[in-house]
């Protein structure tokens, strides 16, 4: 899509109070430093359309974006913009037609193109924990070229800062800036590779308009300095900033694209607001129609991607980070999260400190005494041991994924394995929650909860806490993935958690349910930390030659729960986890991918 002479004239947009006197292809630096800086990227559409929930949301859209552009897709809700915007920028592979970039298909080469792309989706793609500059500086590390030297970094990230206009914000935590600098904190993101192509979605949507014109103007200096920009927007005032505006009609069909001015003259209002009402009302259909015979200046023809010219600009990927160079670097930043969020710390602290306070007034010391034991006692500490690992496991994994999905679903796209991602929470919680337990038994025999256990025995309870801890941990981290957001995760923990509880054998022992009962406790890893427990902790020598009458029945009622070998529920819980995790990967694939 061409600008005729007397388009749109952007002189003096780099004025203003969010201007900086650089200009913004000066964000990367120089070649030896990671990249060049490249010319923008060509997109040609052919015959796209798109299907969603069994309904035709994109009809044959044919379009151009010549390289350098800036371009505004516009119409009311549920015309398909973010849908035709995921759709170019390679997210979502078109039900019918094809989309190139300077003669590539996208959707055949994504891994070669995707390094060349930016894309900020309506949803914040930072953590609101760390620092500005924090931040940028792990976006950096995560997605920069593999050898780019650290002062490389600092120096690109200190640039994005300065050209967002954020260098006295540098230092703020990133969930307390305002929604228009956290915007800019997502697009300096996707700056910090130099995309030759920009695609943002609704990136001015509840900005205020001083906000939102800071925006524009900042988009409009990239493709001044030559990266093509593509957004959606509901905003009338963004459009005169824009090189081609491409109006889509409720039926998800191309209504108009040319430059602003043109839609204007085709329309016959002087007002975009205006334009809107036309391309919905029934009575515009006809003008809609005609706009797409006589105004789509430059429409792609399908282009034959297996004949393009040998001599077309190479699409070349730049090499990413090795998965263990991810791994490190995404467990270093869920480390530095965890330590920066007060409400995963309070978790930390708070819940083993709630569950030694409820064992110190619940169970009097002295329980587990073969001369005067307390068979019901001695039942029900191990049962909330147990308990307590499956808490401390579900607790720590509930909040790590549902609040960053946007994040995981972003970086994915640029080549951040899932896998490396779900193993950088284990390598961080893990350890946590092994000390946690360690402490937890550790100041139960000190207060004299447990039995005077051997070496192999103490062992054995402190393997079994954390394996139950770690199944919890991969169960909550399934259902962080699954849910919607943190309240939903919230909402989900006390359904988690009442089964476990109820199914675990310890308040109705296992050969005493009914048989509907038993099945459902088998996928219950309470069930199989109870056993292991028990089985560690000498419970049926306990109540069978312990110096309480009540033990011998007891133990008749539970019958052989805790007469197998601990290993056996170390192998299940084991499963569990293993199960549990490849799970969560599938589903954080599935909500990539979407």
């Amino acid at each position: 899509m061409s600008i005729p002479a007397g388009g749109p004239d952007h002189s003096g947009l780099h004025q203003g109070p969010d201007a900086d006197p650089g200009r913004a292809a000066d964000l990367i630096g120089t070649p030896a430093d990671f990249t060049a800086v490249g010319r923008g990227i060509r997109v040609d559409v052919a015959g796209v359309s798109q299907r969603a929930g069994g309904q035709q949301t994109l009809r044959a859209i044919s379009l151009t974006v010549r390289a350098g552009e800036l371009v505004a897709i516009a119409g009311s809700s549920g015309a398909g913009k973010t849908m035709l915007v995921e759709t170019l920028a390679g997210l979502r592979r078109p039900a019918e037609g094809t989309v190139g970039y300077d003669g590539i298909d996208c959707h055949e080469n994504l891994a070669t193109v995707r390094t060349l792309l930016g894309y900020v989706p309506q949803d914040d793609i930072i953590h609101r924990e760390l620092t500005v500059r924090r931040t940028l500086r792990y976006a950096a590390r995560l997605r920069l070229p593999a050898g780019t030297r650290p002062a490389s970094v600092d120096a690109a990230v200190s640039r994005v800062i300065k050209v967002l206009g954020l260098a006295d914000r540098a230092e703020v935590a990133v969930g307390s800036l305002s929604g228009g600098e956290r915007k800019r904190v997502s697009i300096g993101v996707e700056l910090l590779v130099a995309p030759r192509l920009f695609f943002l979605d609704e990136p001015t949507s509840g900005l205020d308009p001083a906000t939102g014109a800071g925006i524009m103007r900042l988009l409009r200096r990239l493709a001044d300095d030559g990266t093509t920009v593509v957004l959606t927007t509901h905003a009338a005032a963004d459009l005169d900033l824009c090189d081609t505006v491409v109006f889509l009609a409720k039926s998800g069909s191309l209504a108009f694209a040319g430059p602003p001015q043109q839609a204007r003259q085709h329309f016959g209002t002087e007002r975009f607001e205006d334009v809107y009402h036309l391309i919905d009302a029934d009575a515009g259909q006809d003008r809609v129609a005609s706009s797409e015979a006589t105004t789509v200046r430059g429409a792609a023809e399908r282009p034959d991607f297996a004949d393009a010219p040998d001599d077309r600009p190479e699409l070349a990927a730049a090499v990413r980070r090795g998965g263990v160079r991810q791994l490190g670097l995404l467990s270093q930043r869920s480390l530095d999260i965890l330590l920066h969020s007060k409400l995963t710390l309070a978790i930390l602290v708070g819940s083993p400190a709630m569950v030694l306070a409820m064992f110190v007034v619940l169970f009097p010391p002295g329980g587990f005494s073969f001369a005067r034991p307390s068979p019901n006692g001695t039942l029900m500490t191990i049962f909330w041991i147990a308990f307590a690992g499956f808490f401390f496991g579900l607790s720590y994994g509930l909040p790590q994924i549902c609040g960053e999905i946007a994040v995981v679903r972003r970086e994915h796209h640029v080549g951040v394995a899932l896998g490396w991602y779900l193993l950088s929470k284990l390598v961080v919680l893990l350890p946590l929650l092994a000390l946690v337990d360690a402490v937890t038994l550790w100041l139960l025999r000190v207060l004299n909860r447990l039995p005077a256990t051997s070496g192999a025995q103490t062992s054995s309870l402190f393997v079994t806490l954390v394996l139950a801890s770690a199944a919890a941990l991969a169960l909550g981290l399934l259902t962080s993935a699954a849910v919607g957001g943190p309240s939903q995760a919230i909402v989900a923990m006390p359904m988690l958690c009442f089964p476990q509880v109820l199914f675990s054998g310890a308040f109705l022992p296992v050969p005493a349910m009914a048989t509907a009962g038993r099945v459902i406790s088998y996928p219950m890893s309470n069930r199989w930390a109870f056993e292991a427990l028990g089985h560690a902790a000498g419970l049926p020598r306990l109540w069978a030659l312990g110096g309480s009458r009540l033990g011998p029945p007891l133990l008749a009622t539970y019958g052989r729960t805790f007469s197998h070998a601990a290993w056996t529920d170390w192998i299940i819980l084991g499963g569990f986890t293993f199960v549990l995790l490849a799970a969560t990967r599938a589903i954080l694939a599935r909500r990539a991918a979407a």
